[in-house]
């Protein structure tokens, strides 16, 4: 059963979309923004992963995810040929995505930045303007996993890759639970016309 059906006081997001903005957000969604160091590899590869379960949920707008990187080294080339082809054979389809750096801006427009390792993590903290806000977090802690952080598997063998995948997979799927303990809050203020504040708890 989808999650929606199980929080009625989410469908507002689904009964609002329109059919030719099916991937826009909703008013009121939630940002979050993976991160590694080139943004095309293991961020991607998250994006992809998160965007995927969110769908199968419904709830693909309440939640809006990107991915950019703490170095501009790769801006706007696609992800990795491996880490299309491994995602791929998954099921998940990020040969569209485009390589960015992190801006000054999205420090404003996103509620979580999760990054996949500490010195991405520590480099966002350094960056951030308000401590605390947005979240920034570890993927894998974010997930309720005991990994430290997700490898980059860029200099390694393909089967870095599929590792990648095995960890984003697991932390995405907590990392939604962890989300809709949260969502029906933010949905009622919406539908009472409460204010939102961006970015906050």
């Amino acid at each position: 059963m989808a999650l929606l059906d199980r929080l009625p006081s989410l469908t507002f997001w689904k009964r609002s979309a329109a059919a030719s903005d099916l991937h826009a957000p909703a008013p009121g969604a939630v940002h979050v923004l993976m991160v590694c160091t080139g943004n095309i590899c293991r961020s991607p590869t998250a994006q992809g992963v998160l965007r995927a379960k969110l769908r199968i949920e419904g709830l693909e707008r309440a939640v809006w995810v990107d991915s950019a990187g703490t170095h501009g080294f790769h801006t706007e080339e696609p992800p990795d040929p491996r880490a299309v082809r491994h995602a791929a054979a998954r099921g998940y389809d990020i040969a569209g995505l485009k390589a960015r750096p992190v801006s000054a801006h999205d420090f404003a427009r996103f509620h979580w930045m999760l990054a996949m390792d500490e010195s991405n993590m520590d480099w966002l903290r350094r960056k951030a303007p308000t401590p605390g806000s947005p979240r920034i977090e570890l993927l894998t802690a974010a997930g309720g996993l005991a990994e430290p952080e997700v490898p980059d598997p860029y200099y390694g063998p393909d089967a870095g890759f599929d590792h990648v995948l095995d960890l984003v997979e697991r932390a995405c799927a907590g990392f939604v639970d962890r989300l809709v303990r949260e969502l029906p809050l933010r949905a009622s203020e919406a539908q009472e016309g409460a204010p939102t504040v961006s970015g906050r708890r």
